[in-house]
Parts: C-alpha cells; sequence; structure tokens
C-alpha cells in the first residue's frame, strides 16, 4: 500500500479490542493478521483467510524465526527437567540449611534475592521464592502478603532486566521479525530505559529495608504481627520432583546457561558480541543446558531415558501457547509493515502529538491492555509492531520506544489481577488472591507513576 490512511490502523486496532474483550490473545492477533490481508489483497474473506494463514505459517521459513520459537519449546523442556531433575527442592534445601535467617528483615532479603538470582522463569521464580521463605515468614510474623509483593515485583521484572531467558527470546524474536537492526543491540540498550522493571525491583528492596507499608499493606502486616494472618490455610505442595534434591542439578545447568549464551554470541560474532546472531545464541544455549540436566539425571540414575524424554515432550508442550503467540505476532507485524502502518502512525504523531510525548503514551497503551489482558507478552506481541514502524518512520532510535512497550507491558501485568504471574505468586506465598492484588497495586501505581515521569523526561531529551 503506496498511500497509507486510516484503516492501516484497524488491524492492530482489531487485536487490541479483540484482546481486551474476549482476552484470547490467539483469536485476537490472528483476527488481526486476516483483517490486514483483506485490506492488503482485497481478494475476499476467504481468500484473505488463505492467506492470513499461509502468512502465519510462512513465519517459519525465516531460520532466525524458527530458531526463536523452537527456543521456547527448548525452554519449557529444561525448565521442567530441572524441576524434576529435583534441582529446584535440592536448591531450598539448601538455602534452609545455612540458617542464616533469625529475623523478618532477613527473611525478606532471601526472598527478594531470590527472585533476583533465579531469572530464567517467571513462575519458576515466584515458585520458589515463595516455596522457600514462607515458612520463614511465618515464623518471624510478617504478613504473606508482604512475601507475595516481594515475590512477585522480582519476578517479571528480572526476567526483562536479565533476558538470559524465554523472555529475551521472544522480545529479540519479535524485534528481528520487525526488521529492527541490530535486534540484540537494541534489546540490551532498553534494559537501562526499562524503567517500571528498575524501579519495581528498587522499590521492593526499598520496602524490605525501610519496612515501607504502603495502603492495605499496613493493615496486613498488623494482622501478621498479632496472630491474625488471612493466609491461605491448605499449603499445597507447589514443586513436586521425581528425583532426591540435589542443588547441583540446579546450579550447575542454570551457570551453564547463563555463561553459553555470551560464548555462542562471541562465537556467531566472530568475537564481536553485537554482531552475532541472538537467535542462534539463545537455541544453543538453552540446548547445552538441557544436554547438562539430562546428563546428570541419566549418570545419577535418577530418571529413565524413557522418564527423561517424556519429561522433554511435556515441558515443550507446556510452552506452545507461547510458541503460538509468537507466531501469531510475527505475521501480525509483517502485514502491518505492508500495509505501512507504522508510516501512517508517525505521520499523524508529526501533526498531531509532540515526539517527546510518545514514550510515555506507549507505557500507558501497554499498560493498560496488560492490565486488561493479564498477559504481558500478549501485550508486547501486538504494540511492538507499532512502536517499531513509528521510530522507524520518524527515523529515531527505536530503543526508547521499545522500552517503553516493554516496560508498559511490566506495569500492567504487575498490576492485572489475571495475570498468570500474580495468580502464582498469590499460590506460591499461600495467601489470599484478592489480598495479593488489593495490597501490591499502591506500590505498582507508585512505579508505574515515577515511570510516567521518567518517560516524559527521556522523550524531552532523547527524541
Amino acid at each position: 500500500m503506496t498511500d497509507p490512511n486510516w484503516t492501516v490502523l484497524l488491524p492492530p486496532l482489531i487485536a487490541i479490542g479483540l484482546a481486551l474483550f474476549t482476552r484470547q490473545v490467539y483469536l485476537a492477533l490472528f483476527t488481526g493478521i486476516w483483517l490486514g490481508y483483506f485490506l492488503l489483497l482485497g481478494e475476499g474473506l476467504l481468500g484473505s483467510l488463505a492467506n492470513a494463514i499461509d502468512a502465519s505459517l510462512a513465519v517459519l521459513a525465516s531460520p532466525g524465526d524458527a530458531r526463536v520459537i523452537v527456543f521456547t519449546l527448548v525452554i519449557g523442556a529444561f525448565i521442567l527437567t530441572l524441576e524434576r531433575s529435583g534441582g529446584v527442592t535440592g536448591f531450598i534445601r539448601f538455602l534452609e540449611q545455612r540458617r542464616w535467617v533469625d529475623n523478618g528483615k532477613r527473611a525478606q532479603w532471601m526472598a527478594w534475592f531470590i527472585g533476583v538470582l533465579i531469572f530464567i522463569e517467571s513462575n519458576i521464580t515466584v515458585l520458589v521464592a515463595g516455596t522457600v521463605s514462607r515458612p520463614l515468614f511465618d515464623r518471624f510474623k510478617v504478613s504473606r502478603e508482604k512475601l507475595a509483593y516481594l515475590i512477585d515485583s522480582t519476578s517479571a521484572p528480572i526476567c526483562m532486566l536479565i533476558p538470559l531467558n524465554a523472555w529475551g527470546a521472544f522480545n529479540l524474536g519479535l524485534l528481528d521479525g520487525l526488521g529492527v537492526e541490530q535486534p540484540l543491540k537494541v534489546l540490551l540498550s532498553s534494559i537501562p530505559m526499562n524503567l517500571y522493571a528498575i524501579v519495581a525491583v528498587l522499590l521492593a528492596a526499598f520496602t524490605v529495608s525501610r519496612n515501607f507499608n504502603l495502603g492495605p499493606m499496613v493493615e496486613a502486616e498488623r494482622r501478621a504481627a498479632t496472630g491474625q494472618s488471612l493466609a491461605v490455610q491448605q499449603d499445597a505442595q507447589i514443586l513436586e520432583d521425581s528425583a532426591p534434591p540435589n542443588a547441583w542439578n540446579m546450579l550447575l545447568p542454570v551457570a551453564c546457561l547463563v555463561g553459553a549464551m555470551p560464548a555462542f554470541l562471541l562465537i556467531t560474532g566472530n568475537g564481536d558480541l553485537f554482531a552475532g546472531s541472538g537467535s542462534t545464541s539463545v537455541l544453543w544455549a538453552s540446548l547445552f543446558a538441557l544436554t547438562v540436566v539430562s546428563m546428570l539425571v541419566l549418570v545419577q540414575r535418577s530418571m529413565s531415558l524413557e522418564r527423561l524424554t517424556s519429561t522433554w515432550m511435556e515441558g515443550a508442550g507446556g510452552m506452545l501457547p507461547i510458541a503460538t503467540i509468537l507466531l501469531l505476532a510475527l505475521a501480525l507485524g509483517g502485514v502491518s509493515k505492508a500495509l505501512g502502518t507504522g508510516v501512517f502512525v508517525a505521520s499523524l504523531v508529526g501533526e498531531t502529538l509532540p515526539a517527546w510525548l510518545l514514550p510515555a503514551c506507549l507505557f500507558l497503551a501497554s499498560g493498560f491492555i496488560a492490565f486488561a489482558v493479564g498477559s504481558s507478552w500478549g501485550t508486547f506481541s501486538i504494540m511492538l509492531p507499532i512502536a517499531v514502524p513509528v521510530a522507524s518512520a520518524l527515523g529515531v532510535d527505536p530503543t526508547l520506544l521499545v522500552a517503553a512497550v516493554l516496560s508498559g507491558g511490566i506495569f500492567g501485568d504487575h498490576s492485572s489481577p489475571i495475570s498468570d504471574t500474580t495468580i502464582v505468586s498469590s499460590l506460591a506465598s499461600g495467601t489470599e488472591h484478592i489480598q495479593h492484588v488489593s495490597t501490591q497495586l499502591p506500590y505498582a501505581l507508585l512505579a508505574g507513576g515515577v515511570s510516567i515521569i521518567g518517560f516524559l523526561m527521556l522523550g524531552l531529551i532523547l527524541l
């Protein structure tokens, strides 16, 4: 489409509207793709449907996109194998045996540090931190609402700030599919500008150090101090392993994952870290880590080969929804680029909205979508295909706009009562879900307010 008009906004807007109304991100993304090809080719509804299906499947024809999608499946196999190897429970036992936690503040610091150190997957972070810390919070009469807040604030934000995980691969795949030059460099450069993630983690640390209780958290802490906690009384065994606890089964594979990533970047970049292939590196690093943990359980004879392979398949299957979102998001980005959506939005921005307001507006829009949908990944898949072409059309570096979208997605996800991380945080801490949501929201809003001010300032300085 050589002369884009207002209709090119319809695919992403329909995707956003359906995502908000139905909370079905897959349906929303595919409908946007379908409508995009209807507008682009004008071949009727059935013809456009066929084109939409073909375009979605054609994403796999790109080696880079295919590698990132396969990575999401491999990391799912790795996470489940790690759990069933006894590594997670072994790590928990290792921490308990140290016995350095002798008061409520140290118990809170332990929850915070575990959340920072375990960055391979957001739900694993909250499960480990919650399982380890819950008995100590009860012993020292710190509210489980405080525990839920701390582990929730160091799960998705940390996974975004240390993107050697599925979060990084997902966004790397989106940026690569949107035609961003050096997507790895853009993603890494966006980390210092991911204001909400940074503020959320620092605010959680400040809360521990200063016993900063805000809003309903004051009452939750009062109840806990007097032994009147509203915690869920029936604690489920959250992590189930089929092997005896062994901390090395977690520490060694995770260390291999973290160390292999920059090593493969250097190899694929011929000695230049930023010139390396991000999609190749994350795939091979995850395969290497999966191999390490698999060899450990086979040598230890704690899992049969049949059990191991079925664990791989089960873990990979658990990541199929994420792989599907990524596939559809790349296809939506492709048709939006063909329609010239970014060029048209950029022209509107030039006429009606100062460029310096863009980061704050993208942050708010992404936060609203993530809050309503309960999915930061779904938000990224909808908003990045809008933000990146706008940056390209305006002739500016996309890093700040990418950071605003990622930051807003984390903000909305952190605030949303239907976010999976919010729900799992309630489960892992053993507290009522509505109590977790109500006690965490004031902290999230405070961090969100600080982030808006920050994005306004960055917009004035950089755009």
